[in-house]
């Protein structure tokens, strides 16, 4: 059984659209891949284990089931099951979802872990920082960053999210694609360094290097502004944008990203900083050391 993403009503895996609100579906990831409806719906045991390298370790229960991002995973008992296979039950819905995958920054294909009696399975990021979960009601969404999710329950689904605001498409670091996790269920992420997490009141306003958000809820506002003046935004070090996150919801942030992690290992010294990879970051480099 579906959720509906608009109003959380519970509907028909092969509705199109929702019977109670009328809001379009967008092809949830299947249940399972047995036979649909028979996994544990049982709240899942893991813990998350390490420092800057976490892993998750999932407790499942006899019929539990996970899905997650081909490679995430670090070990399994015998008694998991595993299958590789694309996102949809027909070769269109496949295509499709391909499609969608590729724009996210994931693999083409999921890999499901079932278990026989009791077993256990790791997974983990794929470069050193933390793993956040999310406990999503059913119909709740979060809005993550392109790349970052590890695995979650078979209950949440996983679609694509398109920034709505032209110039932030542009100008915020992360393009116009976004993913959004839908519940209800346990979804795992990963992000570069430490997180921080906010709790943003009505109208409060946060100012993030761009780049370095992890996930935000959909009640949260995101747009990017100019940083200061253009002497600010050219000397400055931090990019010529910041990112504004705007109240009421919760925001998480990252200290460090893949980004600035290439370009301190592979030499690169860039006066424009951050994580714009916009147009204008050239500008900086003009006046860099080298």
């Amino acid at each position: 059984m579906a959720f509906c993403t608009n109003c959380g009503a519970q509907i028909e895996d092969a509705a199109r659209f929702c019977p109670k609100c009328g809001n379009a579906m967008a092809g949830p990831i299947p249940t399972s891949f047995s036979t649909p409806g028979s996994f544990s719906q049982e709240p899942l045991n893991y813990a998350i284990q390490g420092d800057n390298l976490q892993v998750i370790r999932c407790h499942l229960k006899s019929g539990q089931e996970l899905y997650a991002e081909a490679g995430r995973m670090v070990y399994k008992t015998a008694n998991v099951h595993w299958e590789t296979k694309m996102q949809g039950n027909s070769i269109g819905s496949k295509i499709w979802g391909a499609v969608k995958r590729k724009l996210m920054g994931e693999s083409l294909f999921m890999t499901y872990f079932r278990s026989n009696g009791n077993g256990e399975v790791g997974f983990a990021g794929s470069y050193p920082g933390k793993v956040q979960a999310f406990d999503l009601k059913a119909g709740e969404s979060i809005l993550v960053q392109r790349e970052s999710f590890v695995c979650a329950q078979t209950t949440v689904q996983l679609n694509i999210a398109l920034v709505k605001k032209l110039g932030s498409g542009f100008f915020g670091g992360e393009g116009f694609i976004l993913e959004k996790l839908t519940g209800p269920g346990l979804a795992f992420i990963h992000g570069g360094g430490d997180f921080v997490d906010f709790q943003l009141g009505p109208g409060e306003t946060l100012q993030v290097d761009t780049g370095c958000i992890v996930a935000f809820e959909e009640s949260v506002n995101y747009d990017i502004q100019l940083a200061g003046g253009i002497k600010t935004a050219i000397f400055g070090g931090e990019g010529l944008f910041l990112a504004t996150l705007t109240g009421p919801g919760r925001a998480i942030i990252q200290s460090m990203t893949l980004e600035k992690m290439r370009r301190e290992l592979g030499g690169s010294r860039s006066a424009s900083g951050g994580d714009q990879g916009n147009p204008l970051g050239a500008i900086g480099s003009i006046f860099s050391d080298d």
